[in-house]
């Protein structure tokens, strides 16, 4: 995935969404939010908290709502894009123009809004330890230095690498994987480092 410097960039780049893309920049300058560059993408901030992102993807634009768990969503417009793993945020995908509908978009960023001037807000819960598979454990015991090297990563680092070898569904993709990740933990290399703007 590129990462953009500016949103004009970012919009340039989505060349079969720019309509799309410029209008709901329209509508979210038109309040009071700040437009940034997060991650690569443009994001929408209220008194330095991040409210709304806004992505182009290969079938739609979405708006993702950084608290959008706390809204209350009368047109069920709002989805979980990954169940089980996303407390907090919530995605509203559009998949033609006439899918954007600025007055209701106007009036779930002023729900946003509201709720950051209330303190409201749905805090990451981080288990303090990592449950590392023990396909993983038996592998880095068995790759000179890997074990050593995985405690030496971060926190979030380890729960990248456990998660991307608990959830293959069959032993053979577990374990093309772990060939894969270990020279990367041995380097003290995160799964995910080059999608970081570190």
């Amino acid at each position: 995935m590129k990462r953009y410097e500016s949103v004009d960039d970012y919009i340039a780049g989505a060349e079969s969404w720019r309509p799309e893309l410029e209008k709901l920049r329209e509508i979210l300058s038109s309040t009071a939010l700040t437009e940034e560059v997060k991650w690569g993408a443009p994001c929408y901030t209220y008194k330095g908290k991040n409210l709304v992102g806004l992505a182009a993807f290969k079938d739609w634009v979405c708006l993702w709502f950084h608290q959008g768990a706390l809204l209350k969503d009368p047109g069920g417009v709002l989805v979980n894009a990954q169940q089980g793993k996303t407390k907090a945020l919530r995605q509203w995908r559009m998949t033609s123009a006439k899918d954007i509908k600025p007055a209701i978009i106007k009036r779930y960023v002023r729900e946003a809004t509201a709720l950051v001037d209330a303190g409201k807000e749905i805090k990451a819960r981080r288990s303090k330890t990592v449950d590392v598979p023990d396909e993983l454990a038996k592998a880095m015991r068995r790759h000179k230095g890997a074990t050593a090297a995985f405690r030496d990563l971060t926190p979030g680092r380890q729960r990248e690498y456990a998660e991307h070898i608990a959830s293959a569904k069959r032993d053979d993709t577990k374990q093309k994987r772990i060939e894969k990740i270990l020279p990367m933990i041995t380097a003290g290399v995160g799964l995910h480092d080059k999608y970081r703007n570190c």
